[in-house]
């Protein structure tokens, strides 16, 4: 019954998306954005840490799995995208939270089926794979693609540990 916090950062608007995993079962527990204000790098992150940190005390995850970042063509995006990343991640860790990361080739291919989705096709299956109303904001579907992957990767990893429940006559053990 583990709660998953994704996150996909940003240092203008950072995605978030929490999941609850019952077995084979993943139920939307919330998502939305923390959108930063003013010009100021370090208070902006301070914002994303703030925002996260808040989240962390609302939904009580047991684990934190947020996007890798990618190589930008500018490198001033990449270097702010980092640091959003790092404010995420030090929130994560100040609440005693195990980190995993992954990049968004892996989150696209676990959510989707393809590492060359579309914003839109991500959105769509989030919608699906939840069972929500309507699509999420794009920034909230990925940090929700986020959780989903990490759930994926660990039923991944729990299968091939040997200690996934097996079928035996219909019925699971």
């Amino acid at each position: 019954m583990a709660i998953i916090l994704g996150v996909d950062p940003g240092s203008r608007i950072t995605g978030y998306g929490v999941i609850q995993c019952l077995g084979r079962q993943q139920l939307y527990l919330g998502s939305g954005c923390i959108r930063t204000s003013g010009e100021d790098l370090p208070l902006r992150l301070k914002q994303i840490f703030d925002g996260i940190s808040e989240i962390i005390r609302q939904y009580q995850p047991d684990e934190f799995a947020i996007e890798r970042v990618f190589l930008a063509k500018n490198a001033d995006s990449a270097l702010k995208l980092g640091q959003a990343r790092g404010a995420a991640i030090v929130a994560a860790t100040v609440a005693n939270l195990p980190v995993a990361e992954y990049s968004a080739t892996q989150i696209k291919n676990a959510v989707v089926g393809t590492g060359r989705a579309k914003k839109e096709q991500v959105q769509h299956m989030i919608q699906q794979l939840l069972k929500l109303p309507a699509a999420p904001q794009a920034d909230a579907a990925d940090a929700l693609g986020v959780a989903v992957c990490h759930y994926h990767t660990n039923q991944s990893l729990v299968a091939l540990s040997g200690r996934a429940t097996t079928r035996t006559y219909g019925r699971y053990r």
